[in-house]
């Protein structure tokens, strides 16, 4: 879905760079990129580290070409390959940055964010992002909350936002945009994320099995894009969806296969939205045990 920007020919005062958004799992960073980008690009759900890959969202305003990278949600809980390869995705993006946002939820910072902030690179300039402003009902005490967040690192912006509630946005797009640099656009201007659609179909299945199964499934799970076919307008999707026991793709089906009917309608539905035609989506539950811990599996599966 991106293009060549290479005919361009920008303004001198052109700005671009890459902004990696980075946090704790659950403090909302795919829903702000969503957000910010106008269109669903990074699944989301109250799993944590529902992402699990670097995701990109462009957003092109006159002249300006913010490039977002959505990262997983970083965390020590989990030791095995899988939530390693998720952490270094995170460390890898934040050296790659132009600018940084670091996004907790205001009024909370506990141990797992400090693990991020800690993470900050001193030579890339961060914002940081409050999220979820409009739940804290004491305005008096955010100011206070803010300065003491900041004094563990030198933020060059904080700003107070709410994702859903489209709050302060508008303010953090100008707090970016004197940070990034003089660059010429990286994307066509009506790009709007660098993934292709069969990696966004994956992860739209993905988001459905998190969200219609829920906490009773382990987060070790995962989709697998068998074929991705376009013809004309209509795409055919043939997904697989991953699974480590018999008794979790038991959850998935569900009673009489009611739950996974679920999911391959709601995802298909999200397809055709977000690919603009009709989609026939084919989708099977397997098991296949021991991949999150085995690097070359990953691998296969396009962890990075």
């Amino acid at each position: 879905m991106a293009g060549d920007a290479s005919a361009q020919t920008p303004a001198d005062d052109y700005r671009c760079g890459y902004i990696a958004i980075v946090g704790r799992p659950n403090v909302g960073k795919s829903t702000l990129m969503n957000v910010l980008v106008g269109a669903k690009v990074s699944i989301t759900s109250r799993k944590a580290q529902t992402t699990r890959h670097r995701i990109t969202g462009i957003q092109t305003i006159e002249n300006t070409q913010y490039v977002y990278v959505d990262t997983p949600g970083f965390q020590t809980r989990h030791s095995n390959a899988l939530n390693k390869t998720l952490n270094r995705t995170v460390t890898n993006t934040l050296t790659a940055a132009d600018v940084i946002l670091f996004v907790i939820e205001a009024g909370t910072f506990g141990p797992a964010d400090k693990q991020v902030l800690d993470l900050l690179p001193s030579n890339v300039p961060c914002i940081l992002v409050l999220n979820k402003a409009d739940r804290n009902k004491d305005k008096t005490t955010l100011m206070p909350f803010a300065a003491e967040v900041a004094s563990h690192h030198d933020f060059a912006a904080v700003v107070p936002v709410s994702a859903k509630q489209r709050f302060q946005l508008d303010r953090l797009q100008e707090e970016v945009r004197k940070l990034l640099p003089q660059n010429p656009p990286m994307f066509d201007e009506d790009d709007i994320t660098d993934r292709s659609e069969k990696f966004l179909a994956s992860e739209i299945v993905r988001e459905k099995v998190f969200r219609f199964v829920g906490e009773e499934l382990p987060y070790t799970s995962t989709v697998l894009i068998e074929k991705f076919e376009q013809e004309g307008n209509l795409r055919r999707v043939f997904a697989a969806i991953l699974v480590e026991r018999d008794t979790h793709k038991a959850m998935v089906i569900g009673q009489k296969g009611a739950r996974l009917k679920e999911i391959s309608t709601q995802s298909r539905l999200d397809m055709e939205r977000l690919f603009g035609g009709p989609v026939y989506l084919e989708i099977w539950v397997k098991v296949k045990s021991g991949w999150a811990d085995n690097e070359a599996g990953l691998r296969a599966y396009g962890y990075e």
